[in-house]
């Protein structure tokens, strides 16, 4: 049984899939929150699943170079035993795909499969599913 959902989390277990689709000011405390939900998922989960992040709903991000290099180079240990998945970051802003670049450079040559998207249908592509399930928001499920 999956724990309660952060904020801005979708998970499509039929397809083993998880959205993430952060607003506001994207900090470390955030990411931090996110990195936790998403171990203790890995843990639990009888079977893989990729990561869809939506970074276009950003107002800022507030993260600074250590900080992403120290969760990516961390998530690369953390998921050194595990099977292979893909992680799908679509970004609309020169600042969110920085971080991304940042993350998706640590992270080569692992179990995760970081790829940058500017076009959502060329990530559903790439992840398998439909543009319409990427686009099905948090907001409108958990109705807040």
């Amino acid at each position: 049984m999956m724990a309660k959902l952060p904020l801005h989390v979708v998970f499509h277990q039929d397809i083993r899939l998880m959205v993430i689709r952060p607003r506001g000011i994207l900090g470390e405390e955030r990411v931090n929150t996110i990195v936790e939900f998403l171990e203790k998922e890995e843990v639990r989960a009888a079977t893989p699943f990729d990561r869809f992040c939506d970074l276009s709903k950003l107002d800022a991000i507030d993260l600074d170079f250590r900080f992403v290099f120290r969760i990516a180079l961390y998530r690369r240990l953390v998921y050194a035993e595990r099977p292979p998945t893909k992680s799908a970051f679509y970004v609309t802003s020169e600042a969110a795909e920085r971080v991304v670049k940042i993350h998706a450079l640590l992270t080569e040559r692992s179990a995760i499969d970081v790829q940058i998207f500017k076009d959502m249908a060329e990530a559903a592509k790439w992840l398998g599913t439909s543009v319409e399930t990427l686009a099905i928001d948090a907001l409108d499920i958990k109705g807040s």
